[in-house]
């Protein structure tokens, strides 16, 4: 007997709402920064057609990695029997189905995911975005205002108008310098697509972890152990990419901290592959091409992967070569768009071993057949921060197995640096503060004196030198550059206060009393201008004891004690200047 063999026509309950819930919805809900929901059956046989031709091209659900080149969380992207079981669904007709067959709904609230927040920072003011023309870089300043470090262990952004926010990344501002540029354009915040902080130059800070958001991301917190340290007084600044939709829109973002109350055993960094030097980019070249490496000095765990260019960006490609000249891929982007950038977190971490070369290539197209390219005709482009220029970014969190080997990645990030670029100022900069902190004070003492080459009248540089000569115990040179720095920044106190502690271990014994004078009036001028800094206090009340003024000694202790309870040699200090005024009287 023949059978006949009956081919069951995909249905809506039993095949594509499995699929639409799991890598359609996150993004297509009401409010949701889709321009339209996809959850009820009525809603997704309405786009069919159009579903059927975004999957077909693998244009959604955005995905850029291509499979097999890396094995990361959350992958959203469609097998090529998933993709044609959408084209049938609509070739049959659409049907239904059983209702007992579909799975329950996504349920999207728009209240925070984790529940409600240890923190929640808002934008003071609301930012108008135009009604057209390009994608605007924004930037805005969020004052922790805490009182005490916290250890974060997830943030989560809501957008406010999710129409209009296309992703956003967090740094932080430990020293509060970019307050200076926030709404001099009239508008709340600033512009810009890269954010560089003094506190980091040219890196992501925290230097940890990839503070970044983009629509549907499940908020996947990290382990206690591993959480990112927020300073006091320390500023967020929310940099949004926004998208204008024909009409203004009102943007005021709220973010959200979740803390632990543990501090963090492991430690993670971000290392960074690029050449931007290298990018210029001519006008109707296809292929243009750059690229970079790195020789590992320890062994690491790669955790999570970032590819950043512009409009340009086409193929991006990173791999690692092991010792035994093995290649492994950490990622591959066959068609880069920047309006789909994210943060990949591997499912489990790929293992490094010391001598393994991380490389990355990136190629451009600069010609008129790149449908991204914003330049009509294309023209010469150059590296920047501007949309409108270029960048080549991989950007890895690592997680070295050795509890040194933050330092010695850091150092080969420097000195690899500075084989691109001989003459940067950051990296130059970055290696003496780096050589300084292990006491390589002969190294560090070079590297900033190469800075300052580069850059005679930066202030930061004279006085971090300044510091490493002090610590060398070559107190005139010091003190010569403690007063460059303050001759160039007049305001800069952390010069200003060291130069008060060189001028007071200065001096033979003929000449103490003139370097105390001087290193008061240092100290008091310090006082002055940051009259809530313990350390500041506590040595201006040790100086004017040494200089006899008893009643001022006293008051600049007490007060150092009570700006911090802990500070013993103050205490210590204050007991003998108590003892000397009650035998004088």
């Amino acid at each position: 007997m023949l059978f006949a063999l009956v081919l069951i026509a995909a249905t809506f309950t039993k095949d594509i709402a499995p699929l639409v819930f799991t890598h359609c919805s996150p993004c297509h809900h009401e409010n949701g920064n889709a321009p339209f929901p996809l959850i009820t059956f009525e809603e997704v046989s309405r786009h069919a057609a159009q579903i059927v031709d975004v999957t077909r091209r693998r244009y959604m659900p955005p995905w850029p990695p291509e499979r097999g080149y890396g094995d990361f969380v959350g992958d959203r992207s469609l097998s090529n029997a998933q993709i044609a079981l959408f084209a049938e669904w609509l070739a049959k007709g659409k049907p239904r189905g059983d209702p007992a067959n579909l799975p329950p709904r996504p349920h999207f609230t728009g209240k925070w995911q984790m529940g409600t927040p240890d923190l929640i920072l808002r934008m003071a003011k609301a930012f108008t975005l135009p009604a057209g023309g390009s994608d605007i870089f924004r930037n805005f300043i969020l004052p922790s205002g805490l009182h005490e470090t916290k250890y974060v262990r997830a943030i989560e952004l809501r957008p406010g108008n999710p129409r209009v926010v296309h992703h956003a990344n967090v740094v932080i501002d430990r020293t509060h310098a970019l307050r200076r540029r926030n709404g001099t354009d009239g508008q709340p915040g600033f512009p810009g697509m890269d954010i560089i902080t003094e506190a980091a130059p040219g890196v992501f800070d925290p230097d940890s972890h990839f503070l970044f958001w983009k629509p549907g991301t499940v908020l996947r917190p990290e382990p206690d152990d591993m959480a990112w340290r927020l300073d006091p007084a320390s500023d967020l600044i929310l940099n949004l990419h926004l998208q204008p939709t024909g009409k203004q829109e009102p943007v005021q973002a709220e973010l959200g901290l979740y803390f632990t109350t543990l501090s963090p055993t492991r430690f993670p960094m971000l290392i960074q592959l690029e050449h931007d030097g290298a990018i210029d980019i001519p006008p109707g070249n296809r292929q243009f091409e750059i690229s970079d490496s790195l020789t590992l000095p320890v062994d690491v765990d790669v955790l999570a992967i970032y590819p950043h260019t512009h409009y340009l960006g086409h193929l991006i490609e990173a791999w690692a070569v092991l010792p035994d000249g093995a290649r492994r891929w950490l990622v591959r982007i066959p068609d880069w768009d920047i309006n789909w950038q994210a943060v990949y977190d591997y499912r489990r971490p790929v293992f490094l071993p010391k001598g393994s070369k991380i490389a990355m290539r990136i190629t451009y197209d600069n010609s008129s057949g790149n449908p991204r390219n914003p330049n009509h005709p294309p023209k010469f482009v150059k590296a920047g921060n501007r949309s409108e220029d270029e960048m080549g970014h991989v950007w890895l969190q690592v997680l070295p197995r050795k509890s040194d080997g933050r330092l010695a990645l850091q150092e080969a990030l420097m000195r690899r640096r500075l084989e691109k670029y001989p003459g940067d100022f950051f990296a130059q900069y970055n290696l003496g503060a780096l050589l300084q902190s292990t006491h390589q004070l002969t190294g560090a003492i070079s590297a900033y004196r190469g800075a300052l080459r580069t850059d005679p009248a930066n202030a930061t540089a004279h006085n971090s030198l300044g510091a490493a000569l002090l610590m060398q115990g070559n107190f005139p040179e010091a003190i010569a550059e403690f007063r460059a720095s303050l001759r160039f920044d007049p305001k800069y106190q952390n010069a200003r206060y060291n130069l008060a502690e060189a001028e007071a271990a200065l001096g033979t014994i003929e000449f103490r009393q003139r370097q105390y004078t001087a290193a008061l009036a240092h100290f008091r001028e310090a006082a002055r201008w940051n009259p809530e800094n313990a350390d500041i206090q506590a040595n201006l009340g040790a100086l004017l004891a040494t200089a006899g003024d008893l009643p001022g000694a006293a008051q600049a202790l007490e007060t150092a004690l009570r700006l911090d309870p802990k500070q013993e040699a103050a205490r210590a200090n204050l007991d003998r200047v108590r003892a000397q005024m009650a035998a004088h009287h």
